[in-house]
C-alpha cells in the first residue's frame, strides 16, 4: 500500500474530543515519514538500533509515535523487531539479495502485467494512466529521499495498482509485499532513473489499453530487466551469471 503522507491539521479546541483522532493521526504520519526518511538517507545506518526513546527525543514528540511508526515501519521491511534487542534498521540488500528480489518480480509482475491486460476494469486503466501522468509531471529522481519521496510514492502506487487491475488477490498480495520500491531507492541515489523509468511505464500502459497480455510481460518484463541493469550500473557490479 502507498506511504502514508503527514496531512495538514489544525489544533482541536479544548474538550473537543471528535477532532482528537485526525490531530493524532497527522503527528502518527509526519512522525513515521521523519523516521523513514532517516531511515532511507542512512541517516539511521543500516544494520544500527533504533532507539525509541533517542528518537522521540530527537524528533521532540512522545514515544508512543515513535512506536507507532516503527511498527509501520517493520511492515515495510526497513527495520526489524528482534527480542531483548528493540528495533534495527535492516541491511542494504546486497548483489545476491538484488539478484533474488529481481528474480521475484520477474515471476510475478509480467503475469500481472498479462491479467490485468484481460481482467482490468475501464476505472482500473483509467487510474493506471492517472499514475502515469503524476510520475511525467515529476523530475528525474536524485538526491535525498525528500527530494524523490514523490516519485517513490508514484512507482510503489504504479506496480501495486498494476497488481491489483490482474484480479487475482494472492498475487496483488504478493507484488505489494516484495516492497520492491523502498530497496531499491534505498540502494543509491538514483540519478537519472525517473525517465526510463517512465517511458517504460508507458509502454506497459499502451499495453494494457490495447488488452495485449503478450505485450503488456514483455513490456513488464523489459522494465524490470533494465531496471536491475541501471542498479547493477550504478553500483558497479558486473551481471551476475546465470
Amino acid at each position: 500500500m502507498p506511504p502514508h503522507s503527514p496531512s495538514a491539521a489544525g489544533v482541536p479546541d479544548e474538550g473537543d474530543e471528535r477532532s482528537a483522532p485526525p490531530v493524532r493521526q497527522a503527528l502518527s504520519d509526519s512522525v513515521y515519514e521523519r523516521i523513514k526518511a532517516m531511515v532511507m538517507d542512512h541517516e539511521i545506518a543500516p544494520g544500527a538500533r533504533v532507539g525509541i526513546e533517542a528518537l522521540a527525543r530527537t524528533l521532540k514528540v512522545s514515544p508512543t509515535p515513535v512506536r507507532e511508526a516503527l511498527a509501520r515501519l517493520e511492515s515495510d521491511g526497513l527495520v526489524v523487531k528482534r527480542a531483548l534487542s528493540g528495533y534495527r534498521a535492516t541491511q542494504l540488500l546486497t548483489r545476491q539479495g538484488l539478484d533474488q528480489l529481481f528474480e521475484m518480480r520477474l515471476l510475478l509482475e509480467p503475469r500481472a502485467a498479462a491479467l490485468a491486460a484481460v481482467n482490468a476494469s475501464e476505472e482500473q486503466l483509467d487510474g493506471l494512466e492517472r499514475i502515469l501522468e503524476e510520475m511525467q509531471a515529476h523530475p528525474s529522481p536524485h538526491g535525498r529521499y525528500a527530494s524523490y519521496r514523490d516519485f517513490a510514492a508514484l512507482d510503489q502506487r504504479f506496480h501495486e495498482a498494476l497488481g491489483q487491475a490482474a484480479h487475482r488477490p494472492l498475487l496483488a498480495d504478493a507484488v505489494e509485499r516484495l516492497h520492491a520500491h523502498l530497496h531499491i531507492f534505498r540502494l543509491s541515489k538514483v540519478v537519472g532513473a525517473g525517465d526510463p523509468t517512465v517511458a517504460e511505464h508507458e509502454r506497459i500502459v499502451r499495453a494494457l489499453l490495447r488488452r495485449n497480455p503478450e505485450r503488456a510481460a514483455e513490456a513488464m518484463t523489459e522494465h524490470l530487466t533494465r531496471s536491475l541493469e541501471r542498479q547493477i550500473e550504478d553500483s558497479g557490479d558486473e551481471p551476475a551469471t546465470p
